[in-house]
């Protein structure tokens, strides 16, 4: 129970306010928190995926190859398009990111 109350102050690295650290009261409450703390952990996950997918292209372009950047680029549009579907993300972020990458990938010599 005081594990449950610490894991909810603490959270995924973020501050909490003293709000979310108090005791459910209700069956379903405190189901819904599981439930939430659930999807956070899963939603901070797929967050992470994006940013790796990303950051793999970018590190695909400071290579300088460009085939292999524009590879890199297929398989993380996947990605990316995947979170942004399950709204992780918003669609726009997603579709901002590809276009960046794209754009740098064609200015590549």
């Amino acid at each position: 129970m005081l594990a449950d109350l610490e894991d909810a102050w603490v959270g995924a690295g973020r501050r909490h306010s003293r709000e979310d650290a108090t005791m459910a009261n209700t069956k379903q409450a405190r189901k819904r928190s599981r439930q939430a703390r659930a999807h956070n952990q899963h939603n901070t996950a797929l967050h992470s995926r994006l940013r790796t997918a990303i950051k793999k292209v970018r590190k695909a372009i400071a290579s300088g190859d460009k085939s292999a950047a524009a590879a890199e680029l297929r398989t993380s549009t996947r990605v990316i398009d995947s979170i942004a579907d399950k709204n992780v993300v918003h669609k726009n972020l997603a579709a901002r990111n590809k276009s960046r990458l794209a754009a740098a990938i064609k200015a590549m010599a």
